[in-house]
């Protein structure tokens, strides 16, 4: 009943908000022909509302209940809080729908004349697959094993850690600090999803709640926040302190006892059990200081400036990927 309630609610937003402030601007800008992915794209923006919503009700209290940290450097925090609406309110992914659109389809097409079919998860087992709460979680587990890939190579490929290396350089964590990426980074990643979603099938809703689902997981799991699931919690989900030992100086990004060598440990993004699987958990019982070490002063480090405000970390990042350093 109150799931049903709070639907409805969602529901009246997204057409509200689709009839009086999306609509409008479409056909302003001489886009009638794209309305159906307009309303599409109102429900990306009604989630990302409600994500923030619960972000700043319900996570930030959290940190300030039981923080790692003191805050020192608002500043930079609030350009995370730039970086979050970017991405969770749809303004990004706007931008890639009108790039990344025309390539899929041309894709798909190309694929069908060639003979191909979807791999449809539903399909896998009649009766049991396509019940919507099964194939959810098979889609939860496939693309949780994606995220971990995905973020182990952006670890140790070089021009893919000039551009990772952005997020990473938050000396200060919070619950807004997950969305802090490169746009470059964001775009390839939205393009690797977008086609391995379009390869098995996942339906768009499903994909949404997907996505949504481990953004607000990322959110929490950035916290400044001293807290942890015990053992066996720690093992069967990704922890904040599981997450803030990822982000460790000189552990989450290199190489175990090799300093300056790319690598890291914890890269899972839902569950710890691919890290477990494949060789990168570090459970740790402490929180660590996070940052990357050439960003501390000599001699511990270069003294690297990774840049103040959205623009200049954006630049910054593409003359990393330039020069790869």
């Amino acid at each position: 009943m109150i799931w049903e309630t709070v639907d409805g609610w969602i529901a009246g937003l997204e057409g509200w908000l689709f009839q009086h402030a999306v609509l409008p601007v479409v056909y302003a800008a001489g886009l009638g022909g794209y309305a159906e992915d307009a309303f599409t794209g109102t429900e990306w923006l009604v989630v990302g509302l409600v994500q923030m919503a619960v972000m700043a009700l319900v996570l930030a209290p959290l940190e300030r209940w039981r923080p790692v940290e003191p805050i020192s450097d608002r500043a930079a925090i609030r350009t995370d809080m730039l970086y979050t609406a970017i991405h969770r309110l749809g303004v990004f992914r706007l931008a890639m729908f009108f790039t990344l659109t025309p390539l899929i389809d041309s894709i798909e097409g190309a694929l069908h004349l060639a003979g191909w079919q979807r791999v449809n998860v539903e399909d896998w087992w009649p009766g049991v697959t396509s019940v919507p709460l099964v194939s959810f979680l098979i889609y939860l587990l496939l693309f949780d094993l994606l995220d971990y890939w995905y973020h182990r190579l952006s670890h140790t490929v070089r021009w893919w850690w000039c551009l990772h290396a952005l997020h990473h350089s938050q000396r200060q964590m919070t619950i807004w600090s997950d969305s802090r990426n490169h746009l470059l980074d964001g775009m390839l990643r939205s393009t690797v999803f977008a086609l391995v979603a379009l390869a098995i099938g996942v339906e768009p809703s499903q994909y949404l709640l997907l996505v949504a689902l481990s953004q607000l997981m990322e959110s929490l799991q950035h916290g400044n926040l001293r807290l942890h699931f015990g053992w066996l919690g720690e093992r069967l989900l990704v922890s904040p302190r599981f997450h803030r030992t990822h982000h460790a100086i000189g552990i989450g990004h290199e190489a175990a006892g090799q300093v300056g060598r790319l690598g890291g440990c914890n890269y899972g993004v839902l569950f710890p059990w691919w890290d477990m699987l494949f060789g990168t958990a570090r459970f740790s019982s402490g929180f660590a200081a996070t940052g990357i070490r050439d960003q501390l002063a000599p001699p511990h480090g270069r003294g690297r400036d990774y840049g103040r405000g959205l623009l200049r970390q954006q630049w910054y990042g593409i003359k990393r990927l330039l020069h790869r350093a």
